[in-house]
């Protein structure tokens, strides 16, 4: 009698069973925020190009001399207005031709990047911190504390961004890289701190913040550990924006007399020169217009890109 615990063997031409493609489980787990951000961004060409672009100018500010020898505040009268632009010169002092005081427009080109980088990154970094933090004491505490800083920021919102940092500068004697800085961070923390006091109100009544003040977590541990990286997002996303503004907000109070003065140099200071000799010399306007609108846009194109990496709802 045949042991009935016994199976019968397969035939040789039964189906295999189906094997689907080999799943990796830590591919497969979820990503956080800045995962799902990191990922969309090596996607999108706005951030390859710009981020291309600033890593280009940070060069460029960082180690001029690679780009070019020659002095851009050294000049020769000999060749005032001298030369015009012409691609067989590419990288030579004479290539973009010359100012009034004979001085190189390239160089003069190439240097004015190091100020205009400067004031912008420098900018960026203190509204974002001081403005950071009013915001997260404003939205966390609420009460006295949010009327008390929200009016004190309305107040400072209130006043023209140009008009205001024109009036402040007027006070210096010498409007240095420093100065500048001052004047515009002290009108432009104003929407930071307003994006980070909303963001803040939101997260503060999430339960994992409900949980950790009921667990005894202080109100330091609670603000750094909880809440801050959760408003990062919104806040990088106003930042990276406004750095394309306050570069060209440099170059307007330059391009104006009242920003950067000699011997720095600057963007502002040479579209301010050029346009006074636009129908001599052309060259002199056109290329520091040209580069200001590369950095400009390559900074506001970044913060677009960040901008949809970091909102679900854009994808």
């Amino acid at each position: 009698m045949p042991d009935a615990t016994k199976t019968a063997p397969a035939p040789e031409d039964a189906e295999a069973p189906l094997v689907g493609p080999s799943v990796d489980v830590k591919a497969e787990k979820a990503r956080s925020l800045w995962g799902d951000a990191w990922l969309e961004l090596r996607r999108n060409w706005y951030f390859i190009i710009s981020a291309a672009l600033i890593v280009l100018l940070l060069v460029i500010a960082i180690v001029p001399s690679l780009f070019t020898s020659a002095s851009p505040t050294v000049g020769d009268l000999a060749h005032h207005f001298l030369g015009k632009p012409e691609l067989s010169k590419v990288g030579s002092p004479e290539w973009l031709g010359y100012d009034g005081q004979g001085r190189s427009v390239y160089a003069r080109v190439i240097y004015g990047t190091r100020a205009s980088v400067i004031v912008g990154i420098s900018v960026t970094l203190l509204v974002t911190v001081f403005g950071g933090l009013i915001g997260m004491v404003a939205g966390y505490f609420g009460g006295w504390v949010d009327a008390l800083l929200s009016g004190f920021t309305n107040i400072f919102l209130g006043l023209p961004f140009l008009l205001g940092a024109m009036v402040v500068l007027q006070a210096f004697t010498e409007r240095t890289v420093l100065v500048v800085i001052f004047a515009l961070a002290f009108l432009g923390w104003t929407q930071i701190a307003r994006v980070t006091r909303g963001a803040v109100i939101t997260v503060k009544q999430a339960d994992f913040v409900q949980a950790a003040r009921a667990l005894g977590a202080g109100t330091n541990r609670i603000l750094f550990r909880h809440i801050l990286p959760n408003v990062l997002a919104p806040v990088i996303v106003v930042a990276t924006i406004s750095l394309g503004v306050y570069i060209s907000a440099e170059a307007t109070l330059s391009y104006l007399g009242l920003g950067l003065a000699s011997p720095t140099v600057s963007w502002g200071m040479d579209i301010s020169g050029g346009a006074s000799q636009i129908r001599v010399a052309q060259h002199i306007l056109i290329y520091p217009s040209i580069m200001l609108s590369i950095t400009v846009l390559a900074f506001i194109m970044l913060g677009e890109a960040v901008r949809n990496a970091l909102d679900p709802k854009t994808r």
